[in-house]
């Protein structure tokens, strides 16, 4: 598989789900067939996933008895979903992978770049510091390795662009404004957000998008600017999605989610109790930005 870490990212989601709703372990495959047509829908060559997965639910009890002892202030029940799934997926690479084809700084590098995209403020140290304990247990395997030669990245300049389109969505019964936001499998609340046909007006885009996704019938108020970042793609490699975001409003009615592999939870929360959610840091300018716009109101 030409994306290992994509690859990686897909095995990572399906094992957060599947530990989040404690399932047996015969449906961690199912989970990841479904979230690879999701993710990764031109992918052809599985059998990096399929193993990786199967081997990490295999080795469970091991792994989890290896992270209580390098962590013994932090019971696995305590860590949190997704960095606990991240230290199996990184200490299984780093203790029984192929050197040749995983070096051991590669496995720790790749699981805390997971932690730092899936989850908290603190994930990419507390990982570090789990993983680089073992490492160093372990005799520091590779260390004196000459460092493998980079692939030559694209040019952030030259990355094919994919056009997405999003909403603050926001409704008001009698005092309250309430914001509606959606809940990915990595315990995030975001915007809801999608793909624009080929040559679809944004706005136009955005009312169906929102409409498919959460089943709000939306009225676009105000326009937000656009949000930009990389993400890996199974066949183009590094490309720029660009997020047009608008403030909409819809009626306050109940919401219902788009079945999809990547959200399980849609809700509308009060203005004032928002403060707390868990927001991707990219999203945040975009969310005060509305929120400003709507207390001028």
């Amino acid at each position: 598989m030409a994306n290992r870490h994509l690859a990686r990212s897909i095995v990572l989601q399906t094992l957060y789900e599947w530990d989040f709703r404690k399932l047996l372990p015969e449906f961690a495959q199912g989970l990841l067939k479904r979230n690879i047509v999701e993710f990764a829908p031109g992918l052809t060559d599985s059998d990096f996933l399929d193993e990786l997965l199967s081997h990490i639910l295999s080795k469970k009890s091991d792994l989890d008895k290896i992270i209580e002892k390098a962590a013994p202030d932090w019971p696995l029940d305590k860590i949190s979903t997704i960095d606990r799934n991240v230290l199996r997926l990184g200490l299984f690479e780093l203790l029984f992978a192929d050197k040749a084809e995983v070096p051991a700084k590669v496995a720790i590098n790749e699981a805390i770049e997971l932690a730092k995209t899936f989850g908290g403020e603190n994930s990419g140290k507390f990982v570090n510091g789990v993983l680089g304990s073992i490492y160093k247990e372990i005799g520091e395997p590779g260390k004196e390795a000459a460092p493998r030669k980079k692939r030559m990245d694209v040019p952030f300049e030259k990355m094919p662009i994919q056009n997405l389109v999003g909403a603050v969505v926001y409704a008001k019964d009698k005092k309250d404004i309430y914001l509606a936001l959606v809940h990915d499998i990595f315990g995030h609340w975001t915007l809801s957000k999608g793909k624009l046909i080929p040559d679809e007006d944004v706005k136009v885009g955005a009312v169906r998008k929102i409409k498919e996704e959460i089943d709000a019938d939306i009225t676009l108020k105000d326009e937000l600017g656009k949000n930009e970042y990389v993400a890996s793609d199974p066949e183009l490699g590094k490309i720029r999605k660009q997020v047009h975001y608008f403030l909409a409003e819809a009626p306050y009615k109940p919401l219902k989610l788009e079945k999809t592999g990547g959200l399980d939870d849609v809700r509308w929360f009060r203005l004032a109790d928002i403060l707390e959610l868990n927001f991707y840091e990219d999203i945040l300018p975009i969310v005060t930005k509305a929120i400003n716009l709507l207390l001028k109101k």
